[in-house]
């Protein structure tokens, strides 16, 4: 049976019922087949940018008997993907900026009708600062744990509006607003890094605005977490 890990798990339940997915980077296409297994979704497109993936995901398909329900494409990011298409779009398993370089390539997706589920592994807060800048709104984040790391996934609509957001709602997001084990695990990750840098710099004697600029961020997370 198959079964998808806490990762995954994640995005497909901010997936909308009853929506058409395109599932970008699908890799062994588990989460669409979970989808239309569990009568969650009518209708995916699986894609990946290579060949190697797709046969992968065409296993996956075969095995579980959902071939006219799933079609496998071969695009880079959301290139060959049609906006009447899909409803949601998940992207999954990349660096925050290439999710970032794949929605500014796809310029339907400032529609908000459309429900993104994306999963940066990395420069998280990279893609924060695209979506806001380019008046996506955030409207969902969750945290959770796999193989004793943390990972993070968030849903986003297109709403218009841009407003200026501190460097610290870039980097932490909502997660300094929730209490949950995997949430706070993700903060403290964050911010030990941000300690690091900054206590390296002033054991330099170096405090320049990098050290102010670090230092902000920092107390801005310390007051939020008390």
């Amino acid at each position: 049976m198959l079964k998808l890990k806490p990762r995954l798990n994640m995005a497909a339940e901010m997936v909308r019922t009853g929506s058409r997915i395109a599932d970008i980077g699908t890799d062994h296409a588990y989460l669409p087949v979970i989808l239309i297994l569990n009568n969650k979704i009518p209708h995916a497109i699986a894609a990946d940018l290579r060949k190697g993936p797709l046969e992968n995901a065409e296993s996956t398909v075969k095995l579980n008997s959902v071939e006219d329900k799933i079609e496998l494409r071969l695009s880079d990011g959301l290139e060959y993907i049609e906006p009447d298409e899909v409803d949601d779009i998940v992207i999954a398993g990349m660096g925050g900026i290439l999710i970032a370089e794949i929605l500014s390539k796809a310029e339907w997706t400032k529609d908000s009708t459309k429900n993104l589920v994306l999963q940066p592994q990395s420069h998280s807060e990279n893609l924060r600062e695209f979506l806001f800048e380019n008046g996506y709104e955030i409207t969902n984040e969750q945290a959770c744990f796999e193989d004793d790391k943390v990972y993070i996934c968030m849903n986003a609509v297109y709403s218009g509006n841009t407003g200026e957001h501190s460097e610290a709602e870039l980097i932490f997001g909502s997660f300094l607003d929730r209490k949950d084990e995997p949430s706070m695990a993700f903060v403290e990750k964050k911010l030990k890094r941000l300690k690091a840098r900054y206590d390296a710099l002033i054991q330099q004697s170096v405090e320049n605005d990098e050290t102010e600029r670090l230092k902000k961020i920092i107390t801005e997370a310390e007051l939020c977490l008390q």
